[in-house]
């Protein structure tokens, strides 16, 4: 495994902005990492590269431990930030030269090429970055954290403020790194991830809400219905879980409302009435609703 990840969690005070997480990342594939703005992806990526320390559990980055062999771990990463830190008084060519440097790569002119060809920056590499669109200065970002050819590339929303030409071009250039790398890709934006991610993890509120193969993501919530239901008082959502095809419980704004996620070809209604009667609830509601890939994730990440 490139990235294992046990029992992470990352405290600012009180505040848990990862909270328990685990999982993994294997050579080969593209690891998708969806959530809202504010769902813990940025602190993960930030823990995985050193850039910070987490309060307690464990993560592995190609067998070394991020907190004890911290300079190992940066020599097998790449990664590209959020908000792209390059220096934009230098000319790009000069920049990525700067970045060799720091890297100790061999022949580096000969690497420089190689990555100013296979990012598209042949028209702009003798501009100096302040010159550059947004567009661009990220795939000099990008070009920089694949300098040193590492096995585990960590892009944190790596299209952003790109054009649809040059969003099409760094997707197929993701999806060919990610058939020899491991790549983590974090987005907030679900069609981001079904054009280029072979898995996902969906995370809200620093916790793990969904971990599939895209694949089998796509036919979970493809035509995916929930049912919305209204109690007279609150109910424990662990209760509401026990009901034979409900999936998962999301709380809505609406007083003692809640949206059950269902398994497919499930139809719970009857299950839902008579566990109304066996509690002594008074059912207000019960709707049935079609979810489209989107509204699944909304439900998925729901504030509550």
């Amino acid at each position: 495994m490139s990235i294992t990840v046990s029992n992470l969690t990352k405290l600012y005070g009180e505040q848990r902005a990862v909270d328990d997480l685990s999982f993994t990342a294997r050579p080969g594939e593209v690891l998708g990492f969806l959530g809202p703005n504010g769902a813990g992806k940025t602190t993960t990526m930030k823990i995985l590269t050193c850039y910070l320390s987490q309060s307690s559990g464990t993560a592995e980055v190609c067998g070394y431990n991020v907190e004890t062999d911290s300079l190992e771990v940066r020599k097998r990463v790449g990664y590209l930030p959020e908000h792209n830190p390059l220096y934009p008084d230098m000319y790009v060519r000069e920049y990525l030269a700067f970045a060799a440097a720091t890297h100790r790569i061999s022949r580096p002119r000969e690497r420089i090429a190689e990555l100013i060809e296979l990012t598209g920056l042949g028209r702009e590499a003798n501009k100096q970055i302040s010159a550059l669109s947004k567009g661009y200065r990220q795939r000099v970002g990008l070009a920089q954290a694949l300098l040193h050819d590492p096995q585990v590339l960590i892009l944190d929303e790596p299209t952003s403020g790109l054009d649809p030409n040059q969003l099409a071009e760094i997707r197929r250039l993701i999806q060919e790194l990610g058939k020899e790398k491991t790549v983590v890709f974090s987005t907030h934006i679900m069609q981001e991830v079904q054009a280029i991610c072979d898995r996902v993890i969906i995370i809200d509120r620093g916790k793990v809400v969904a971990d599939d193969p895209i694949d089998r993501l796509q036919r979970r919530l493809s035509g995916s219905r929930s049912l919305l239901v209204q109690f007279d008082r609150q109910v424990e959502a662990d209760k509401l879980l026990r009901i034979k095809g409900v999936d998962q419980v999301v709380p809505t704004k609406e007083l003692h409302s809640y949206r059950l996620l269902l398994s497919a070809g499930s139809d719970p209604r009857p299950e839902v009435f008579h566990f109304a009667v066996d509690n002594n609830l008074v059912l207000l509601g019960l709707n049935v609703e079609a979810l489209s890939v989107e509204e699944v994730f909304r439900a998925l990440t729901a504030a509550g």
